[in-house]
């Protein structure tokens, strides 16, 4: 048994650092203890070791995931809001890397993940823009942009509001949160870049209302999720099995918005009726500090990040090497 299996944390034992954030929807870490973030008054937002915020470029709202080459120098930025994807280097100068693929608008562009290859990869949650849209009446228009040598292409099609996507440490398979099925899927990653058919990784519906959104690995292979809807962190492990940390449901609003979601008439109303009391839809993990064991949570609607101690280190990412 892992040492994540029976792992859970109370509401009071998690922190609330680095107030006055605008959207902090994901976190990036850096080895020397720079955290980033995106922010909707600008592009994103930089945390200093000492805790010195400064906002940074000026892409506008909603920039979503992120990701930073290897060498460190570059962000690729996914704006869900004009459904655009930007390059842009740490001092804020930024210009449009796509916005449209075989002749059309990219629609909700969602995150980005760079493997060691340096291959992009990108995720579009809908061809639908706003991407409310896709939330209120779920369609299977979600897909995935691979940019490799050859360019641009999609290579997977068909998914209920693609959200964050990584690859495990093998990088033998691609995952990508199919938010509106609540659940995650994963793709064998072919030798050319190309991808098998999606299978179901975990349980097929992580709970009810469990809308997950943004997850990351562990070093030890366990999935960290997070259904943004129950305001909330679980860990998939290696051998499928689900369980939450922490969660802080508000049960009849997530009822309330899961009846509305059936009948194809959510409204931005109702969906963010359904966030806590102590935390407001967190939807992003990131394993930081100098062991790898400082996890921070992302969220829409805090005006910071939530953070605690994991039993286990993360799983570094390309930037961290």
């Amino acid at each position: 048994m892992g040492l994540v299996n029976d792992f859970t944390l109370d509401l009071s034992e998690l922190g609330f650092v680095h107030e006055g954030l605008a959207r902090p929807e994901n976190v990036l870490a850096e080895r020397d203890g720079t955290l980033w973030t995106p922010d909707n008054r600008g592009a994103l937002t930089r945390i200093d070791p000492d805790g010195t915020m400064t906002t940074v470029g000026s892409i506008g709202p909603e920039c979503n995931g992120f990701a930073l080459k290897a060498d460190g120098t570059t962000f690729t930025i996914a704006n869900i809001g004009d459904g655009t994807v930007y390059t842009m280097d740490r001092d804020g100068n930024h210009s449009i890397l796509l916005d449209e693929i075989d002749g059309h608008p990219l629609g909700s562009a969602n995150d980005v993940f760079i493997d060691s290859k340096d291959r992009m990869w990108i995720s579009i949650s809908t061809r639908a823009n706003p991407w409310f849209i896709a939330a209120a009446a779920p369609r299977p228009d979600g897909y995935v942009i691979l940019w490799d040598e050859k360019g641009p292409r999609v290579v997977a099609e068909g998914i209920y509001f693609t959200n964050e996507i990584k690859m495990d440490a093998d990088e033998r398979y691609l995952y990508a949160a199919e938010t509106m099925k609540a659940r995650i899927l994963r793709f064998l990653v072919h030798d050319d870049g190309s991808l098998g058919d999606a299978e179901v990784y975990g349980p097929d519906g992580l709970d009810r209302g469990a809308y997950v959104d943004g997850f990351a690995f562990d070093a030890e292979g366990n999935l960290w999720v997070t259904p943004i809807t129950r305001n909330g962190l679980g860990i998939i492990t290696p051998d499928g099995d689900y369980h939450a940390v922490f969660e802080d449901v508000n049960e009849p609003a997530l009822e309330s918005a899961i009846a509305k979601i059936e009948s194809n008439t959510l409204t931005p109303e109702d969906l963010f009726a359904c966030v806590g009391p102590t935390l407001q839809f967190p939807t992003s993990v990131t394993f930081a500090g100098p062991d790898l064991r400082t996890v921070y949570l992302g969220s829409l609607a805090m005006p910071h990040l939530v953070t605690f101690e994991s039993p286990v280190p993360g799983l570094p990412l390309c930037h961290w090497h």
